[in-house]
């Protein structure tokens, strides 16, 4: 029997003991000293009730530990009582160890988890189906250009059409967005039931970079194709009317009735030669836009970047009458890019703005350079007639030009250099008031 067997048995003998007392005074005549046993037998009986509850206690205390997840109790060794009760206050224990290291792991891998969301590109947030925003990381606030989001509704102040794409696009479909900055956002839906309620879980990606990758190839693609099949038409025409130039030049023994007649098929060929010439000149044109080298990236000053292309064309625009001014702020800032084939970017920028200010009264260019925390912004800017609206949609696609004498070739391939240093070329133009390119560079 083991001791809390023996405590129990010692204390009911002890209250029996103390009852047969109680009555045997009572049958002697002496019922006055009863009042003196009661309360002795009231003790007993308090002490019995308190310490055959006492597992009960440390139970109910042990549960309401593991409800409210408050593991930092300890029970006690209880040796007085015995063996069995020191191993079930050591299982006690031993519970909530593992409770409370389970709900460590479980934290550690939320926080984990966490600071796996709110560092990576792409952006995330969710949703309960009132809209309430349960979750956002940095990266969506990023991609949609906002600082602040409670509630999916708020989104229709800068996207107005993205609130409710965004609350009836099922769970496991995709959507594309585009932002009114130029960005094409992929949107993906997931859902998850927490708790009984329904949440909604929104992963954003900008993919702009990538469709303007694919355009970039395909015209490429068709631009090869096109030069190899112009070429293979257009040189053995180029041979053979070399051929036949020959043989008016030596061959034919013209009359006085037919000098006329010979010169007019000399002029002819000469005339079919010229445009055939020129048409293998203008497909040569474009064999930079399908072959331009990959960037020799180095570290560059922006100010002295634009500095340099400045001198190369200050003497035009002066000739020209054109006011031309720059400025760049801070002074210190660097990209990392091909030096060559930027400058080969900006200078065809300025020279398409001074193109575009033949007519105007009072011509202008500015060159900005800045900083806003994330990328480098640079800024041509012209006080020209605009480009129309049409045109815009159009203006970065090969061999489309708004000149009489382009070649539709220099902003395409402006746009792929600036592609290739993982930036965008962005235009802003107002019929009758201007027209601004920028060019974007990661920092």
């Amino acid at each position: 029997m083991n001791r809390f067997s023996v405590i129990i048995l010692l204390r009911l003998v002890l209250f029996i003991a103390t009852v047969a007392a109680g009555f045997a005074l009572w049958t002697a005549g002496y019922p006055l000293l009863i009042w003196l046993v009661a309360p002795f037998l009231i003790a007993q009986v308090v002490s019995l009730y308190h310490y055959l509850n006492r597992v009960n206690r440390k139970l109910t205390l042990f549960l309401e530990a593991i409800r409210y997840e408050d593991f930092s109790i300890r029970f006690s060794a209880d040796n007085k009582l015995g063996k069995s009760f020191s191993a079930l206050n050591h299982q006690f224990n031993e519970v909530l160890e593992a409770f409370r290291q389970t709900r460590a792991e479980r934290e550690a891998n939320l926080k984990y988890i966490d600071t796996i969301i709110q560092h990576i590109s792409i952006g995330v947030f969710s949703f309960d189906t009132d809209g309430k925003i349960e979750l956002i990381n940095p990266a969506a606030f990023r991609l949609l250009g906002i600082y602040r989001l409670r509630y999916i509704d708020e989104l229709k102040n800068v996207h107005p059409d993205l609130a409710g794409l965004l609350m009836q696009l099922p769970a496991g479909h995709k959507a594309l967005y585009a932002t009114q900055n130029g960005q094409q956002l992929s949107i993906q839906a997931a859902s998850v039931r927490l708790q009984g309620r329904l949440v909604k879980l929104i992963s954003l990606q900008n993919i702009h970079a990538e469709l303007q990758q694919k355009e970039l190839e395909a015209w490429q693609n068709l631009t090869k194709i096109l030069r190899h099949e112009i070429m293979n038409s257009v040189t053995p025409i180029v041979s053979l009317i070399g051929t036949m130039q020959d043989i008016v030049q030596y061959d034919l023994a013209a009359t006085d009735e037919q000098n006329d007649a010979v010169g007019d098929l000399r002029e002819a060929l000469e005339t079919i030669e010229s445009r055939s010439k020129g048409i293998m000149n203008f497909v040569n044109a474009y064999r930079d836009y399908t072959t331009l080298p990959k960037p020799q990236f180095t570290t560059i000053n922006l100010k002295q970047l634009i500095h340099s292309v400045s001198n190369l064309l200050l003497a035009d625009m002066k000739a020209a009458g054109i006011r031309y001014r720059s400025h760049v702020s801070p002074d210190n800032i660097e990209i990392h890019a091909d030096e060559t084939q930027l400058q080969m970017v900006l200078i065809n920028l300025i020279k398409n703005a001074m193109d575009a200010l033949d007519q105007t009264e009072q011509p202008l260019i500015s060159v900005k350079g800045s900083f806003n925390g994330q990328q480098v912004i640079i800024e041509i800017t012209d006080n020209g007639p605009g480009i129309d609206p049409d045109a815009q949609e159009k203006i970065f696609i090969p061999f489309f030009t708004t000149k009489k004498t382009g070649s539709g070739i220099g902003l395409s391939l402006s746009q792929q250099i600036i592609q290739m240093h993982g930036g965008q070329l962005k235009l802003s133009s107002i019929p009758e008031k201007g027209t601004t390119f920028y060019v974007l560079l990661n920092s």
